[in-house]
């Protein structure tokens, strides 16, 4: 018994002993916790306030201004921020810790007590403006770009703000500012650039003279007078003027007009018109618009530029150094004259929904009512660098887009913010084939078979410096893949099981493909038979492709779509915005899969597209002659026959910034 005693009490011993060890323990973990509570309480209060503001021309409508007070359940609660501006006014930014600071609509992660404020400004009317080798644009911001030649100094308007309208002469620029006052760059031999003291509310630039309309119906003119092309003191009643290279003309509010300076070609002999309600002087000619619709037109016709007898429905008209552009009613362009340069060529698709024109001394530019500007003609100085050009492929990423040019460079924008991680660091990357692009990285094949990678590499899906014998590439969520010559496929990623590891780089046994694509998680291959394989996340059903016949190529995000060699499209996965609703499809030469949309080219160049539809990623219905689309999370990008690029859909990050955009 005694024994047995002394075992028991030994027992009891150690139990006490190890009860005491984790009472011990506990209180410990219990002072830690109180601690860890105390420091959290300190680091992050249990309430939160966001105090927000407006300036003069708009407010903050969600979730208003005021201060906002926040319960702190989990650390940095996060707030939807919207800005809208009164008439008159536009967004400019916000001031704060916000996601994006360009953006009307963004968010804001409310880390402390935070204040922000939204300003605006006023709303400007953008326009263009070509001078003799460069061209000049105005933002509805009231700031102002230029490209081409600069040898005068007449591009260097960066730094301009508050301007209500431009104007270019052949080697300086002009701006009127709001309050009437200029601004004058460029060229200054005859004076032309001495417009300080100047009031006015339009200005016309000449090749060396600038002239000037006051509220008051008067003008005033400074530069070279040579040809008496400054005489303009004694005119009254003007409602417009104009500047050829050394004549000025000014349209009177009974719609006729005067004209002064040189006339070797008779461009000034315009006193017998009547009926004009807008006028534009070339090189040496000079055209009026009639009330009518119809034009009218004297001066040097050597080239034909004169020959506008036949136009109708004109509301606009321009006149370069040797050619004339007209700008119909429907939004369409024509024009006449010298084409050497191709300054004619306005018929193609991007010459569509124009609101304005202006013609330089061999370039035309447009400005159609997106804001986006297009060119045409001589582009020896970069007059014409107003828009993504001679593009032969597209790719689009969540938030950036991926331009490949004829010369073998690539281009990109889009993805600012938090959705930045690189993808768009692609200009020094050269001799590249094909590009690809995905949530947040951007691949490229080089014409030997290499393969170049920028953006977020989290997961090893940039890791591609090894890769050899390369024909094509695909970008997924977190993975890269290649198509090797031999038909084999090789990818890279996340190496190990982790939670968004799907088997979605599980490719190393197929063979025979002909062409690879990449989901979000997902990887789909093309077989020389027409057949499809898939491998990787199937939640959606996505992979689902094995009974797909006759295909000719594949695309993916959330879901999987093929193209059939008869034109007709099949797709499975995600479908809850009708992404995979392409039934009905006929005709169809190319395919691509966003986030939520799909977009289909016919084969007239047309383009149709289904799914999501929130910020206008599907409003491709006037599209043509498109060769090929590319589909993002929110917007679309289409590559048209001529290598210029059109764009719908989200800009939130500047993915649809594709060339100059006058309209924020």
């Amino acid at each position: 018994m005694s024994t047995l005693r002394l075992i028991w009490s030994m027992k009891i011993m150690l139990i006490s002993r190890r009860l005491h060890y984790v009472a011990r323990v506990s209180i410990l973990l219990i002072a830690v916790a109180l601690v860890a509570g105390m420091v959290s309480c300190i680091m992050f209060p249990s309430r939160l306030t966001l105090t927000i503001g407006s300036t003069e021309g708009g407010s903050v409508t969600t979730p208003g201004e005021g201060t906002f007070t926040y319960s702190v359940v989990q650390c940095c609660p996060t707030q939807e921020l919207k800005a809208e501006a009164e008439e008159g006014y536009r967004f400019v930014e916000w001031t704060g810790h916000v996601d994006n600071p360009h953006a009307a609509i963004t968010y804001i992660v409310i880390g402390h007590d935070e204040s922000i404020t939204a300003h605006f400004g006023p709303e400007y009317t953008p326009m263009i403006a070509a001078g003799g080798s460069h061209t000049v644009g105005l933002k509805d911001n009231g700031r102002v770009f230029a490209v081409g030649d600069n040898y005068h100094g007449q591009c260097d308007v960066s730094s301009w703000r508050g301007i209500t309208q431009v104007a270019a002469g052949g080697n300086h620029t002009v701006g009127v500012k709001a309050d009437g006052t200029l601004v004058a760059v460029g060229d200054n031999k005859h004076g032309q650039c001495d417009v300080g003291g100047w009031n006015i509310t339009h200005v016309a630039a000449g090749y060396w003279h600038t002239a000037g309309l006051k509220d008051n119906g008067t003008v005033v003119a400074v530069g070279n007078n040579d040809d008496g092309q400054c005489d303009v003191s004694d005119w009254t009643d003007i409602i417009q003027i104009a500047t050829g290279d050394a004549y000025t003309v000014g349209l009177k509010s009974n719609g006729t007009l005067v004209a002064v300076g040189n006339n070797d070609d008779g461009q000034c002999d315009v006193g017998n018109w009547t009926d004009i309600t807008r006028v534009a002087a070339g090189g040496n000619h000079t055209v009026g618009v009639k009330a009518d619709g119809t034009l009218v037109a004297v001066g040097d016709n050597k080239h034909g530029q004169c020959d506008v007898g036949s136009w109708t429905g004109i509301t606009q008209v321009a006149a370069g150094g040797s050619h004339t552009v007209g700008l119909k009613s429907d939004g369409t362009v024509v024009a006449v004259g010298l084409d050497t340069s191709e300054q004619c060529n306005v018929s193609s698709q991007s010459w569509t929904d124009i609101i304005q024109v202006g013609a330089g001394e061999r370039h035309t530019v447009g400005l159609r009512d997106n804001g986006r500007v297009v060119a045409a003609g001589h582009n020896g100085e970069g007059q014409c660098d107003v828009g993504w050009s001679n593009i032969t492929q597209i790719a689009a990423g969540n938030y950036h887009t991926v331009g490949l040019k004829s010369d073998g460079t690539v281009i990109a924008v889009g993805a600012e913010g938090y959705y930045y991680s690189g993808q768009c660091n692609v200009g020094g990357w050269t001799n590249i084939t094909q590009v690809a692009a995905a949530c947040w990285h951007t691949v490229g094949l080089k014409s030997d078979g290499t393969v170049v990678a920028v953006g977020q590499n989290g997961d090893g899906q940039c890791n591609v410096s090894g890769w050899t014998d390369i024909t094509q590439v695909a970008a997924g969520g977190d993975h890269t893949v290649g198509l090797k010559s031999d038909g084999t496929v090789v990818a890279v990623g996340a190496e190990v099981p982790e939670e968004f590891y799907h088997g979605q780089y599980d490719v190393g046994s197929w063979t025979d493909i002909k062409k690879v694509a990449c989901g979000d998680l997902h990887t789909v291959g093309l077989k020389l038979d027409g057949t499809a394989v898939a491998v990787g996340w199937n939640w959606f059903g996505q992979c689902d492709i094995s009974s797909w016949t006759d295909i000719t190529q594949v695309a993916g995000h959330r879901h999987t779509v093929g193209l059939k060699s008869d034109g007709t499209v099949v797709a499975v996965g995600y479908n809850d915005y009708g992404q995979c609703d392409v039934g009905g499809w006929t005709d169809i030469t190319q395919v691509s899969a966003g986030c939520s949309h799909t977009v289909g080219v016919k084969a007239n160049g047309a383009v149709t597209a289904v799914g999501m539809y929130d910020s206008g990623q599907c409003d491709v219905g006037n599209w043509v002659d498109i060769v090929q689309v590319a589909a993002g999370c929110s917007h679309t990008v289409g590559l048209t026959s001529d290598g210029t690029i059109v764009a719908v859909g989200s800009n939130q990050y500047g993915q649809c910034y594709v060339g100059w955009m006058l309209i924020s």
